[in-house]
């Protein structure tokens, strides 16, 4: 358990958190939420220890572990996948090492056999000899290939190491679990699996997370950080939503009338003040709107965009057809062979599934980005699309301000046009003044948001849009492609998003024999949720993936 008595944290003048009071309680998953830099990984950093704070007291029971998901993906260059994940229980590793070393003495004396017989006795307390065991799973479940276990970290890819990294914090069962963005770099079949898993979970875990199907699975409370206070609310993420909406509704309809009452306040002030047989009520007046607050009454910090795509014109019945395309990565890896399929203008398709590599090609072909090695496709007549590419640092490599940069994908011109719209994407002042060089990885999904919004497309292909953003920003565009009048095709890693969004599924398989071609897939007309439970789905999947695990071994 951990109590948390009137913390507080200034950064500078800036009051980060203040007069913070929480208790978090045994097998509850608390879900850690608030705008872009309002301190949810700093709170998770000071419950940690690795933040210090300026006053108050965290008291975590006695013997209690905390394990915590690390974001350096390259501390344990040296050292293989299964041994970095057992290291995420410091206490059983070094009993582990110290054992291993003792056995591997040449002279092996009386004190040598004194001090082992006690170290097997806590080795098998603390779980050792079902460690290679439970670390095994967990990286299986994460989808590390049971090859990879034993390969150096070095040796490993980036995504491969996340997943090892969650796979360490988990390990052992600690009984305080930690974790700021788990599900990123996971897929949807890896995010489901530790959606499982920590609903399993026994002990106590806090979480950050923008991803609102994962909140809404695992969390059982929702600590809301706002103003520098957190709240906590019993539920998970759609509850707070819905109660936040209530709240917020109150607070500006109690503001309104408090600002109403000023306004009338101040009218009676201003046309007696001056007037004898009126100025004690004048001066009574006066003391009421003195002592009327508008200040307390707070709505919310977290800030919306305004997402909304317009097509310029209606989209026909020809939309898009792909005929038999072919495609291999610069390391010669067939991504896509004979890939056929055919777009009506009433699709909203979601391309889903662990080949993230045959996704991105089929969007860079139809977005002009990459050639087919074989293969052709065809857009109607009717059709335009804009493309948000899931590599987009090219877009960025001047020194232009938001603004300027903006306007190379403007029909208007004019600065106030151009600043109107930044506005609505949250760059407002100053801030489209900045050169997009240094701009962070939100900001830059939100530029190339309002580049597409500008375009007047009818047809919108994005690559991973999700990425980066805050729920807010991920809300905003969730309901702007909602309410899209064109076709959308797109990739992404939020069920929440996928499910709300697709109305058809495409999800690319792996080779299922030596024969069959890259870039098999299956295609349903139906919404995700559907999509998974659907029985003749499952059975296509399973095959598939069965016969893809045989090639691999």
């Amino acid at each position: 358990m951990i109590t948390i008595t009137d913390v507080s944290l200034k950064f500078g003048e800036r009051s980060l958190f203040k007069d913070v009071n929480l208790k978090f309680t045994p097998g509850n998953c608390y879900g850690v939420i608030g705008a872009n830099g309002a301190g949810k990984s700093t709170f998770l950093k000071i419950l940690s220890g690795e933040t210090e704070y300026d006053r108050g007291s965290i008291t975590v029971s006695a013997g209690q572990r905390i394990a915590v998901l690390r974001q350096d993906h390259f501390a344990f260059e040296e050292y293989t996948a299964m041994e970095t994940v057992i290291m995420g229980y410091p206490k059983l590793y070094e009993i582990m090492k110290e054992r291993e070393a003792i056995y591997a003495k040449e002279n092996f004396t009386e004190q040598d056999g004194i001090r082992v017989s006690e170290l097997e006795g806590e080795f098998a307390e603390l779980g050792g000899w079902e460690a290679e065991s439970q670390a095994a799973q967990l990286l299986a479940g994460l989808g590390i290939d049971e090859q990879d276990h034993a390969r150096i970290m070095s040796e490993l890819n980036e995504a491969q190491k996340v997943r090892i990294l969650l796979a360490q914090a988990l390990f052992g069962t600690p009984d305080i679990l930690l974790l700021d963005e788990p599900t990123n770099g996971l897929d949807i079949e890896s995010i489901s699996w530790l959606e499982d898993f920590l609903i399993d979970f026994p002990n106590t875990v806090i979480v950050v997370s923008h991803d609102r199907h994962f909140l809404n699975a695992v969390c059982t409370h929702i600590c809301d950080i706002d103003f520098g206070k957190i709240t906590l609310y019993s539920g998970n993420y759609d509850f707070w939503y819905q109660m936040s909406q209530m709240l917020q509704r109150q607070a500006r309809d109690q503001l309104k009338k408090r600002e109403e009452k000023a306004r009338e306040l101040k009218e009676f002030i201003q046309r007696f003040a001056s007037n004898a047989a009126k100025s004690r009520q004048a001066t009574s007046r006066k003391k009421v709107l003195e002592k009327l607050d508008l200040e307390q009454v707070t709505v919310t910090s977290r800030k919306f965009p305004y997402v909304a795509f317009k097509p310029s014109r209606d989209i026909g019945n020809n939309v898009l057809r792909v005929e038999k395309i072919s495609f291999a990565s610069s390391e010669g890896t067939e991504l896509l062979k004979n890939f056929s399929f055919i777009v009506n203008k009433t699709d909203k398709i979601a391309f889903v599934g662990p080949a993230h590599q045959s996704k991105s090609a089929i969007f860079d072909i139809i977005g002009g980005i990459a050639a087919p090695s074989s293969g052709d496709y065809y857009w109607g007549q009717t059709t335009s699309f804009a493309y948000f590419p899931k590599e987009n640092s090219s877009f960025f490599n001047s020194g232009l301000s938001i603004t300027d940069w903006l306007k190379q994908y403007s029909p208007d011109q004019d600065d106030t046009y151009v600043r109107s719209f930044l506005g609505r994407m949250l760059f407002s002042g100053d801030e489209a003044l900045k050169p997009v060089q240094v701009l962070s990885g939100g900001e830059k999904v939100r530029c190339l948001l309002a580049k597409m919004m500008l375009a007047g497309a009818n047809v919108l292909i994005l690559d991973e849009p999700t990425n980066h953003l805050d729920l807010e920003a991920i809300t905003a565009l969730n309901e702007g492609l909602t309410s899209f009048s064109g076709v959308v095709l797109f990739n992404s890693h939020d069920h929440e998003f996928i499910n709300s969004i697709a109305n058809r599924i495409i999800e690319i398989l792996p080779q299922s024999d030596e024969n069959s071609p890259a870039g098999a897939f299956i295609d349903r007309m139906m919404p995700f949720d559907d999509y998974l439970k659907d029985q003749s789905v499952k059975e296509l999947r399973t095959q598939a993936y069965h016969h893809a695990e045989r090639l691999a071994i």
